[in-house]
């Protein structure tokens, strides 16, 4: 049974809380979708977890 279109998490890392970070995730998901990595950055409380996936 194939898993089409579920995300797989590869990686996660947490960061101390920085603005341009969103920015960064931007040009990476923009960038590398066409090899199948989504990036994603979440706030937890004063820092910012940063994930990888690969779809």
């Amino acid at each position: 049974m194939e898993n089409k279109g579920k995300l797989e998490l590869i990686a996660e890392r947490r960061f101390a809380y920085n603005g341009e970070l969103y920015k960064v995730i931007d040009f990476l998901n923009k960038t590398l979708k066409h090899h199948n990595l989504i990036f994603g950055v979440s706030l937890d409380g004063d820092e910012l977890i940063v994930s990888i996936y690969e779809t």
